[in-house]
């Protein structure tokens, strides 16, 4: 089972996924008491226990209700890719220049996120999906392809009729676009893509019809 929530300035899309009530949260981006308590009482009502955090990638509206949700759960297992840490070494700077706030000031400096890497996925039991590395929109982006329920949580890289931006800093177009033709394509068909902003989608569709990125 999968909830979504819209959140912050950027409408950014927070998940919860619940297998068997354990759950996780991916891309905590609450900028709002109101918005962390839509997830807290789902939670809640789910009668589910949350096992940890997992992000996409370190841009600041993908991780702005990190530190609210720390401060709950303040030994949550939080999971971040080692492809490049820069972008999560910037999370104040961030902060400063989109005015969002992350509830604690350099949180980049008091919090290590643990390596998300295919060797440790034993620590996310019962959980079982792969980490797919797709750099492009941010250097360390990564997808998670959860193959049982055919579903991948794809960030900001592939949207539904769009894709992640490469105007900004680190952001590489060539590297997106080999991600979402040589990656996230690859997956079947009837993969149900859950991105960072806007409606989900499938592969199948944005494969013949993504206006960026057609699959070859």
């Amino acid at each position: 089972m999968v909830y979504t929530f819209t959140v912050g300035p950027f409408a950014e899309n927070t998940y919860l996924y619940i297998q068997n009530q354990d759950a996780l949260l991916i891309d905590p981006g609450f900028t709002s008491p109101f918005e962390l308590q839509s997830f807290l009482d789902c939670l809640a009502s789910s009668k589910s226990t949350l096992k940890a955090v997992i992000i996409t990638h370190a841009h600041v509206d993908h991780v702005a209700g990190l530190s609210s949700i720390l401060k709950i759960w303040p030994d949550l297992p939080v999971y971040l890719s080692t492809q490049d840490r820069s972008i999560w070494a910037s999370l104040t700077l961030q902060s400063q220049l989109f005015g969002i706030s992350l509830g604690a000031s350099g949180i980049e400096n008091q919090l290590n996120p643990l390596e998300l890497t295919p060797e440790n996925l034993h620590q996310l039991k019962p959980f079982e999906f792969q980490i797919l590395y797709t750099p492009g929109h941010s250097p360390d982006h990564c997808s998670f392809y959860f193959p049982t329920d055919s579903l991948v949580f794809s960030g900001d890289v592939l949207f539904s009729q769009s894709v992640g931006r490469t105007d900004i800093l680190k952001a590489n177009a060539d590297e997106l676009v080999h991600s979402i033709r040589y990656v996230l394509y690859k997956l079947p068909d009837n993969t149900r893509v859950l991105p960072g902003h806007g409606p989900e989608t499938t592969i199948g569709v944005e494969k013949v019809s993504n206006p960026f990125v057609r699959a070859l």
